[in-house]
């Protein structure tokens, strides 16, 4: 009767070897493609600075790093009064929204590999700069409440939760994704010459309820909408759109808002 020969010590070892020289090419290729990235960051300290300035940094990157990555490169070795915001590092917080190459973009969600040899990284626009990279968010707050972003409601409140089709909620899931970065809101034109203007970010919130079947504060929203600062300062430049970490149809639903408008059909 035939017997299978046992699993030889040899192949064990020629499989093992085999698998080293894999991880060792692997390790080989990653170190290639290490190297430095030239960061020029836009500096302004209040306190000592009259005009910002640029500061140039050379940061060792790993293949898979991000701008983020760099950043606290940065702020952890090399200088510690860097200042911006971050927190979740995973694009979904928005905290960490700034210019990128002229482009706004989340730190968090860019390869320091697809930005090239030189990186140029400002603050957003249209916002006043408190220090470095850092923003006062509050202008774009205060015109995020001023359009009510809020289920409104009449009459009773129901016993259970308030029923919706899939077609309905289908109808605004776009603009529920928004993360109130305000990368879209800091590369309108409009923004940066008029700070009154409501901008994209708000008119996104604004839609998200205007199209909402279980609310009823559409009409109140739209005569918000209605002022010289409100929907009607958009030039469909499609700045916002481009912008948008999330993907969202911000020219899109702004052009929805301005039928609503018009035709008072929602």
């Amino acid at each position: 009767m035939a017997v299978d020969a046992p699993f030889e010590p040899d192949v064990q070892q020629e499989q093992a070897a085999r698998l080293n020289a894999q991880k060792s090419a692997a390790a080989t290729a990653a170190a290639a493609e290490s190297g430095t990235v030239i960061l020029k960051i836009r500096r302004y300290n209040p306190e000592v600075d009259d005009e910002p300035h640029w500061e140039r940094y050379e940061v060792p990157t790993e293949p898979g790093d991000r701008l983020l990555d760099s950043l606290h490169h940065i702020k952890w070795q090399m200088d510690g009064s860097l200042t911006f915001r971050r927190s979740c590092a995973h694009g979904v917080c928005g905290s960490d929204a700034m210019r990128v190459n002229g482009v706004n973009r989340l730190a968090c969600k860019i390869l320091i590999k697809d930005l090239g040899d030189e990186v140029m990284i400002e603050p957003i626009k249209g916002l006043p700069v408190e220090k470095d990279l850092l923003v006062d968010m509050e202008p774009f707050f205060e015109a995020f409440r001023a359009v009510q972003p809020w289920l409104i409601t009449e009459g009773n409140e129901p016993t259970r939760e308030r029923l919706q089709s899939a077609e309905d909620r289908a109808r605004f899931d776009d603009t529920t994704k928004c993360i109130m970065c305000a990368a879209c809101t800091t590369s309108c034109p409009v923004f940066w010459n008029d700070g009154s203007y409501f901008g994209p970010a708000a008119i996104v919130a604004a839609h998200r309820f205007i199209f909402d079947s279980r609310d009823a504060g559409a009409e109140e929203r739209l005569e918000i909408l209605n002022d010289r600062e409100g929907v009607w300062r958009c030039r469909t430049t499609f700045n916002c759109t481009d912008a948008c970490p999330r993907g969202i149809q911000i020219t899109k639903a702004i052009q929805e808002v301005k039928r609503a408008l018009v035709f008072r059909r929602i």
